[in-house]
């Protein structure tokens, strides 16, 4: 890997051992912004806790992004989830956080970020919170 690249510079946590967690989602240069393209990512491994009873919680996580000058680097953004592992919040509000999140972070042409949690108590619950128009390449 060359780390004198500068598309490199404001990478800290790709490569590097013994991580935290960190609300910090990192971000690296889009070579190809003349053209509209989706980025998915995809988890089945988000943890958070209910904010009233403190009970787990477990979801899978799909984000789709257009990026525009930004792409977020992956590994940044599996130590913003897991800063979520200890925090009591509520469904709604966590999948729209991650979104606002993402959109500080990337100023993207489009993003969705669709939150499916786990039934717990038989009611399963799926938040989708979306930015911007998708392209049609989308759907």
């Amino acid at each position: 890997m060359n780390t004198e690249n500068p598309e490199h510079s404001n990478l800290s946590e790709l490569g590097k051992g013994g991580t935290q967690p960190s609300r910090t989602l990192e971000t690296f240069p889009n070579r190809n912004p003349e053209r509209d393209y989706v980025v998915e990512l995809q988890t089945s491994e988000f943890t958070c806790l209910c904010p009233k009873t403190g009970q787990p919680d477990f979801a899978e996580i799909l984000i789709r992004y257009t990026p525009d000058q930004k792409i977020v680097e992956s590994k940044s953004l599996k130590l913003y989830l897991w800063t979520f592992r200890d925090e009591g919040v509520f469904h709604e509000h966590f999948a729209n956080r991650l979104l606002d999140d993402l959109v500080a972070a990337l100023g993207p042409r489009w993003c969705r970020v669709e939150v499916n949690f786990n039934a717990r108590g038989g009611i399963g619950i799926v938040v989708t919170a979306e930015h911007g128009t998708p392209p049609e390449a989308a759907y």
